[in-house]
This record gives structure tokens, C-alpha cells and sequence, in this order.
């Protein structure tokens, strides 16, 4: 046990996978097993919310991304995934916020008594954007082709195709992880293999 006044530094982990792989789950799963949780699509989704996001998105890319008044993602894709040149300038604004908030959310993480037995943070495109070089441990999520294809068909969101177009396939994903959990079996497995993936990031 740690003397007094010393702590423990909270395993830094970052999670990823298909589309339809069940990431998502996962990072619920984590949660309730005792780690921390952050999505960094959540993130994304909180700063398109402000309304100097809004601003720099209509000046940019037109006022259709923003029919409301407020930034609409859906249309925001159909914009920029067939056009490189705008998502790289999307990405660009965006992933630099995205990694202030992450930053800020792992020094809060680490001052927490007690302290979670993981700091995971939700990263979709974690390997293709060089994020894997920040965190201790990563792990990836795979499913079945044939379950992921019933997944993708089931969500009424566009640009699915191009993201998936823009993703290392889950053979990538799953050679590059420290760590790799299936997920197209019950929840109560994909939480057992979670479980046992947090006892060896502990040990």
C-alpha cells in the first residue's frame, strides 16, 4: 500500500474500434466496473454547442450546417466527408479543443479520492490520429462483420460509409491495441473480458 501522501497514478487508457463495434457499450461497461469514462464524441458534440463553434462552422462551410441556429453534425457530414480539404480544416479545429478538454479531464481524474481504477477515454479514430502515443494502454473493440453490418443498417446517420472509408479496418485496430475485447456476445461477457482487461492494466 502507498505511504501517506503518496498516490497512485490512475492508468491512462484509450479505447476504440469498428463502427457498430460497440464502443460506446464498452465505455459504459468500463464505467460501471470502476473506471473513469470519456467520449471524445461526446466532447466533439459539447462544442459544437457554442455558439463560436456555430460561428466558425457557417462561416466556413455555409449556413445549411446550422439551419436552426444551432450546428446540425448531420449535416456537417454531409458536407465535409466527400470533401478532404474541409474536414482536414474541420479536424483541425476541432481536435486541438477535443485535447484540452481530455487534458483538463485527466488532471481532474487524478485528484479523485478515490481514485478510479482507469482513466478511458473514447477515441474513434484513436490509432489513425497518432492519439496512442498519449495513453499507458489501449484497447479495441471488435464484433462480428455480419452483426456490425445489422448495427450500421439500424442508425439513421449519414457519412457512415466515409467513415468507414477513413478507419484501419478492425484486423488494424486489433494488431495495434495492447489490448482486444469482442463484443458480439452477451453483456455480461463483454463486461467479464473488460473486468479482466482492468485487472491486467492493475497488476
Amino acid at each position: 500500500m502507498a505511504g501517506a501522501g503518496a498516490r497512485a497514478r490512475v492508468p491512462f487508457v484509450g479505447l476504440t474500434g469498428g463502427i457498430a463495434a460497440g464502443k460506446s457499450e464498452a465505455l459504459s461497461a468500463l464505467e460501471r466496473l470502476g473506471a473513469a469514462t470519456l467520449s471524445t464524441d461526446a466532447v466533439v458534440g459539447e462544442l459544437l454547442t457554442t455558439d463560436e463553434a456555430r460561428d466558425e462552422l457557417v462561416e466556413r462551410l455555409g449556413s445549411e450546417v446550422a439551419p436552426d441556429g444551432a450546428v446540425d453534425r448531420d449535416a456537417v457530414a454531409s458536407v465535409v466527408f466527400d470533401r478532404p480539404d474541409e474536414l482536414a480544416w474541420l479536424e483541425g479545429y476541432l481536435w486541438p479543443r477535443v485535447g484540452e478538454r481530455v487534458a483538463e479531464w485527466r488532471e481532474e481524474v487524478a485528484s479523485r479520492d478515490p481514485a478510479p481504477r482507469a482513466a478511458v477515454v473514447e477515441v474513434p479514430l484513436l490509432f489513425e490520429s497518432g492519439m496512442e502515443r498519449v495513453f499507458d494502454h489501449t484497447i479495441a473493440v471488435i464484433a462480428g462483420d455480419e452483426l456490425r453490418t445489422e448495427r450500421i443498417g439500424g442508425r439513421e446517420h449519414s457519412g457512415v460509409a466515409s467513415r468507414e472509408q477513413r478507419q484501419l479496418t478492425q484486423t488494424e485496430k486489433a494488431e495495434r491495441a495492447d489490448f482486444v475485447v469482442r463484443n458480439d456476445g452477451t453483456l455480461e461477457e463483454l463486461e467479464d473480458a473488460l473486468s479482466e482487461i482492468l485487472e491486467r492494466i492493475e497488476a
